[in-house]
This record gives structure tokens, sequence and C-alpha cells, in this order.
């Protein structure tokens, strides 16, 4: 399978990345820092804008920057592009091919803004247009899910953040990050089993907060290109707002749960899931107790920090969604109706 090795280049590539790549963003963060930056505007789609959503955790807890999801449709369809006076404007794309995430940038760079570009694909459409391109270094990625390409884009977000912060041991943590994945890869053939029990699953909740909040959205996106699974994801605090009322007994829900700032609430909650609503658990933590509460537990190395857990985390989804995939019968390579490179406008 073409996805399941390409789960497994990730430590490698990551370690690469943060080797080949470190000068160019610090270079990067050396004229966000001179720039009278106010805040971040973002364009994404997909698996992308997940990677956008840890964006706005990371750079607003570490560097101060408040940051916009942008709305491309504004500036294609509608032709009402927004006022983007003293924005970052950042483009992320794997394939750096789709018009409308590079209308976004070329605005940002009309309207006199610092651009970015973080991709895959250096010499694409998107990294033209940029002032700065963030090579994210993965590699083809022959697998139409993206597993190791929003690996990357994450850890070049984090890259970022620790360069804008000048601080030397978020560097020395980012550097774990490989050998933390490679502790997930482990439990491979453990979770290959333990997804037998989910083969006729047809719709569940992902639930996570925080920096896991992009976590909850990418695993859920990889169940429904996937597996076709009715996958909602939801952080942690909305889902109590309503949707909670779904919940039946045996009803799945998948979540990340991690130490860190939000993990009381998170156990809080999954404590009332299974104990009074009966739910079905699937856990990712780091946590012990958290685990404890789960019929499957994903377990990820006890020392990995809140901040870069979603790199950690996510490949425990990963595999959870490729075996799936192949319990139920279908090619985790080729999925359905969708292709590798969407140009949306």
């Amino acid at each position: 399978m073409k996805l399941h090795s390409e789960i497994f280049e990730q430590p490698n590539l990551l370690e690469d990345l943060l080797h080949n790549q470190r000068s160019n963003v610090e270079k990067i963060a050396d004229v966000v820092r001179s720039r009278n930056i106010e805040y971040v505007y973002l364009a994404a789609r997909g698996t992308s804008d997940n990677a956008g959503r840890y964006a706005s955790y990371i750079w607003g807890a570490y560097n101060g920057l408040p940051m916009a999801l942008a709305t491309p449709s504004l500036f294609t369809y509608y032709h009402r592009p927004v006022n983007l006076k003293n924005a970052l404007v950042v483009g992320i794309s794997q394939s750096g091919m789709s018009p409308d995430i590079i209308s976004v940038v070329t605005e940002g760079k009309k309207q006199q803004n610092l651009t970015l570009a973080i991709t895959n694909a250096p010499y694409s459409p998107l990294a033209c247009e940029a002032d700065f391109v963030l090579d994210i270094q993965a590699g083809v990625e022959q697998a139409v899910a993206a597993t190791k390409t929003y690996t990357g884009e994450l850890m070049a977000i984090a890259m970022l953040s620790a360069a804008m912060s000048k601080d030397e041991s978020k560097w020395q943590e980012l550097h774990r990050v490989p050998d933390w994945i490679s502790t997930v890869l482990e439990h491979d053939q453990i979770i290959a089993q333990a997804v037998q029990r989910y083969r006729y699953m047809q719709q569940c909740v992902v639930l996570g907060r925080g920096y896991n909040y992009s976590t909850a959205f990418e695993w859920a996106l990889k169940l429904k290109e996937l597996t076709y699974t009715a996958a909602e994801p939801y952080s942690s605090a909305d889902f109590q707002h309503g949707p909670v009322a779904i919940v039946e007994q045996g009803f799945p829900v998948l979540a990340v749960a991690p130490k860190g700032c939000v993990y009381d609430s998170m156990v809080g909650m999954l404590e009332n899931l299974k104990m009074s609503l009966k739910a079905e658990l699937v856990v990712i933590s780091n946590s012990q107790q958290a685990l404890e509460l789960a019929q499957i537990p994903l377990p990820i190395p006890e020392d990995t920090p809140e901040w870069l857990s979603p790199l950690v985390s996510i490949v425990a989804a990963q595999l959870f969604a490729c075996h799936l995939t192949v319990v139920k019968g279908y090619d985790p390579d080729q999925p359905r109706t969708i292709r590798k490179i969407t140009e949306t406008r």
C-alpha cells in the first residue's frame, strides 16, 4: 500500500525538513519581525486548511499573531477582496496549483503585504507568486489521501513559530518529533487488529480542542476520504452545545486528548460520554487516565508536549484510517471520486 508506506516515511522526511529548511525559516522570521505585521491572513483548502487551524493556535499562543482564515471566493467569484493592511498573507497548498489560494496571495502582494507560500511544490504557480517559499520537502506523494504532506505542513508552521520566538528550547523539542512519531508507528499492527471492531461503522464524531482541534478535522477528513464514514469533527466545547444529543449507547466517539491546557475539559467530556451516555470511545492520548476510558486506546509518547502533539497524534489517526479502509474492503491508495490535485476557484 502506497498510503501505508508514506505514513512510515514521515520520521525521516521531517528530520530532513528540520535540517534543510531551518536557515530559510529563520530568514523568513527575521523579515516578519522587521515588518509591522499585525495578523496573519491564511488561505488553504482541505488538508491544508486543517494545517491552518493548527497555525491559528501556535502562531497565536507563541507569537502573539491573530489569524484569519481567508474566504477565497471573495477574491475569485465576488471580486471583493478585503483590506489586508499590515497582514502576513500565507497560502498553504501541497500542489501549489489551486487558483483560489493563488488569488489570495496575489492580492496580498498587490496590497504590498508580505506573502508566504508553504508548499510541496517550490516552483508551482503559488510559489512563484509569493515573496517567500517554505518547501515542505515531502517528495512525491502517490496516495491520493495526504499524510506526509500534512505533517510536513505542520512542521513548517511549528518551525516558523520557533524561529519567530527565537526560543532554542523549541527547536530542541522539534528535533524530537521524528522519534516520537517512530514510537507511534511501532503500534501499527496493534492498530490494524483493533480497527476490526469498526468494520461496520458508518458514522462517528471526532473530538479535539486547542492545538488538536486541527487533528480532529484531519482525522475526520481521512475517515471520509478513505472509509466513506460520515465522520463529523467538533471542538469538544462546541459538541456540548447541541450535537452531543446524537450520542446513544454504542455510538462511536473518536477523541484526541493529550496532556496540556485543555486536557481536564477533554477528560471530563470523555467521562460523561462513557459513564452517562455509554458511548464507544477511541482515544489518542499520552495520559493513562484518558486511555483507560477507551475501548480502543491509541497511545502517543508520554513526554510529547501539547504544542507538538498534533504532529504525533495524527500519525495514530492515519494508521487507524488506513487499516480501517482495508478492513472495509476499500483501496486506500485510490479512494472513489476524488483526485490528488483539486483546483478550485
